[in-house]
């Protein structure tokens, strides 16, 4: 066997051993993945609109499911979708500047009681929305006597509500990334005059935009899906539901029948979703490591 041919084969078994498992394993992943956005596309266009029917390639394709979606006066889809992205842009720059707030000052400043803070705030996003939904209602419903736009039905008690849902997680995150930063650059700016707000606006957000975008998309993402504290919030009024909770209406009763349209408005309803991947593509890969050199 020649020296080249040895060569070859050499870097034939590495190959097998260590590269293709790894081709193998990533491959399994995404179609795993993949697979449920595709029955969902393929769902979506299936005229027939019927679970017990539904082929991973439909038989009779069309477009008659978003003719019902947007043709259909008592789900009005199109609300549902400006409530959504209204909700979820708000709720989520209300997330980002709060943790960034808090993060700022849990970093860069030591005060009695920090570890206790930052401890306390975990430990309370340890707990699902679940056990306090009913606690929520009982407390909105009670201000909403008192102040009517805080009440039931509206869309702001329900944004103030998912302004702070996320403060521990989001506080954590950014703690760690300012962490990272050096203080030097604060004690240089402050011995040119600056305070801790102008150094916060001036200094740290520039150098945090790749952070501060992944926490406003996984709060959109998040916001966007929710279905339980929005539901009890607005409740089932077709003019003041979201996505999540308005297509629900289409199963509801009759699950099967009617699965066409509802897949066809959650096709739909990922796009804002993918276009903001796409738009802040650039930011989400240094933002998901931000903050992992440094506790």
């Amino acid at each position: 066997m020649t020296f080249t041919n040895l060569m070859t084969s050499k870097r034939a078994k590495f190959w097998m051993k260590k590269v293709l498992w790894r081709h193998i394993v990533g491959l399994i992943v995404t179609s795993f993945s993949v697979f449920p956005l595709v029955w969902m596309i393929s769902a979506a266009f299936d005229v027939t609109g019927q679970l017990s029917t539904q082929q991973l390639i439909p038989v009779h394709a069309g477009f008659d499911n978003f003719t019902t979606l947007f043709s259909n006066a008592e789900k009005p889809f199109l609300v549902w979708a400006r409530n959504s992205i209204v909700i979820a842009v708000t709720a989520s720059i209300m997330q980002t500047v709060i943790g960034a707030v808090a993060a700022y000052s849990l970093s860069r400043h030591r005060f009695r009681g920090r570890k206790l803070t930052l401890s306390t705030i975990l430990i309370a996003q340890m707990f699902p929305q679940l056990l306090a939904a009913t606690t929520l209602f009982l407390i909105i419903n009670n201000l909403g006597q008192t102040f009517p736009f805080l009440g039931l039905g509206h869309q702001l008690p329900l944004i103030l509500l998912f302004g702070g849902t996320a403060l521990g997680v989001n506080t954590w995150m950014l703690k760690s990334f300012f962490d990272t930063i050096p203080s030097e650059i604060d004690e240089a700016a402050t011995i040119d005059g600056a305070g801790h707000f102008q150094i916060f606006v001036s200094i740290i957000i520039p150098l945090a935009i790749p952070v501060f975008v992944v926490i406003f998309l996984l709060s959109f993402i998040g916001i966007l899906n929710e279905y339980l504290i929005t539901s009890v919030i607005l409740g089932l009024d077709g003019n003041k539901m979201t996505v999540a909770v308005g297509l629900q209406q289409f199963i509801y009763g009759n699950y099967g029948k009617n699965w066409g349209p509802f897949t066809a408005g959650a096709l739909i309803a990922t796009i804002p979703v993918l276009t903001l991947f796409m738009v802040l593509q650039k930011y989400l890969v240094s933002g998901l490591v931000s903050g992992s050199t440094k506790g």
